[in-house]
């Protein structure tokens, strides 16, 4: 790999931490992982892209509570943003990649998804004038898959969103959030919320047991999460804790997208988590923190 994309971090003394506002990230290889994010060719019958889950203007996700791959199939789980996703400390919602490099193979291999295999991909890279172009200005005559994972992980280094009204209230405005934010601030803070929720990412740094303390209402609970990986039975309905950042983009809610409104969302998760029944007041203060952590992408 090149040398990694750099960020300028800055450290505040609170649970949930700034994004950088800035970053040095190899521009030329970006643009051509752009290009790769929105080609179908990834796909077996050339009809899907990353981005077809996966749209940048629309939070990172794609709406649907389950995403659809070729031969209109559809999957088993929510698709997660790619916004920040570098920021997670694994990827997918049982984390079972390590890193956004190993992550590709996943969707590119899965049956419902791409379909596809690497020779299939490169033979099609290999004709296209645009792809081999643009792969041999970067040195590269033989495209490999290796070539193809970087330049699309480079491009996802650069998928951040920093300077939500959240950071910028971190990061010393104390104007940035509303009253009704703060408050909303206090509560996430005070309820327990960010305990789970913290750190860059507002989530993604580690894994979690959905109904910790109450019942996991009926339509969550068919998917039991890491367990399906490891049979182990302390990872029954253990998922990777989701970011929230742009959560208020990312309707539907949970690895199912069975839920659709923050709302409900929170009020489950307050239950379910946290043992506590919130007021409407509450769940309002909640939504308007929530909303402050969008942020448009960093360009």
């Amino acid at each position: 790999m090149l040398n990694k994309t750099q960020y300028d971090f800055v450290s505040v003394d609170h649970a949930i931490q700034p994004l950088p506002t800035s970053y040095v990230v190899d521009q030329q290889w970006a643009t051509l992982g752009k290009a790769l994010f929105n080609s179908p060719l990834l796909s077996k019958d050339n009809t899907i892209s990353c981005a077809s889950c996966h749209m940048l203007d629309f939070g990172g996700d794609d709406g649907f509570s389950v995403s659809t791959g070729v031969g209109s199939q559809s999957g088993s789980r929510n698709s997660p943003t790619v916004l920040n996703a570098v920021f997670n400390f694994k990827q997918f919602w049982d984390g079972r990649a390590n890193s956004l490099a190993q992550q590709i193979d996943g969707p590119i291999h899965n049956p419902v998804e791409m379909a596809t295999s690497w020779p299939e991909v490169i033979s099609k890279l290999s004709q296209d004038s645009y792809f081999s172009t643009a792969f041999r200005q970067l040195g590269i005559s033989h495209i490999e898959s290796e070539h193809i994972v970087q330049a699309l992980t480079i491009f996802e280094q650069s998928l951040i969103t920093p300077n939500a009204p959240i950071d910028q209230y971190l990061l010393g405005d104390e104007n940035a959030l509303t009253p009704q934010q703060l408050r909303g601030l206090e509560k996430f803070t005070q309820f327990g919320c960010s305990a789970c929720h913290q750190g860059r990412n507002i989530g993604g740094n580690l894994f979690q047991k959905l109904g910790q303390v109450g019942d996991i209402p009926a339509e969550l609970a068919a998917d039991k999460g890491k367990f399906h990986l490891t049979s182990d039975p302390l990872d029954l309905y253990v998922f990777k804790v989701p970011s929230l950042r742009n959560v208020a983009l990312t309707a539907p809610y949970f690895h199912n997208g069975a839920i659709k409104t923050l709302p409900e969302a929170i009020q489950i998760m307050a239950k379910t988590q946290l043992g506590r029944e919130l007021s409407s007041e509450d769940i309002n203060d909640l939504v308007a923190l929530l909303e402050s952590f969008t942020a448009p992408m960093s360009h």
